[in-house]
């Protein structure tokens, strides 16, 4: 089962919750009458336990059962530190 569970990657871009990140997912979409390429973008709260996310990491999230209200995705790990 836990190998059905999606996976994003995108960048933390608030962590002043407790235990809890904001993460920002940008993909591309191509627009289908124009053809130009366009870059969307979602934002997604995601549980981090141990406080360890920084403003600016690139982070993989993995789906989860309902944590809270908003909350249904978990920080799997950290891919690479932000500038700070």
């Amino acid at each position: 089962m836990r190998e059905r569970r999606r996976r994003l990657t995108g960048r933390v871009v608030s962590n002043k919750m407790d235990k809890t990140v904001v993460v920002k997912v940008e993909r591309l979409q191509r627009h289908r009458i124009y053809k130009k390429v366009v870059r969307k973008s979602k934002k997604y709260k995601a549980h981090d336990e141990h406080n360890k996310c920084q403003v600016g990491d690139l982070v993989r999230i993995v789906e989860s059962r309902p944590l809270s209200r908003e909350k249904r995705w978990v920080v799997e790990e950290i891919l690479e530190a932000g500038e700070q």
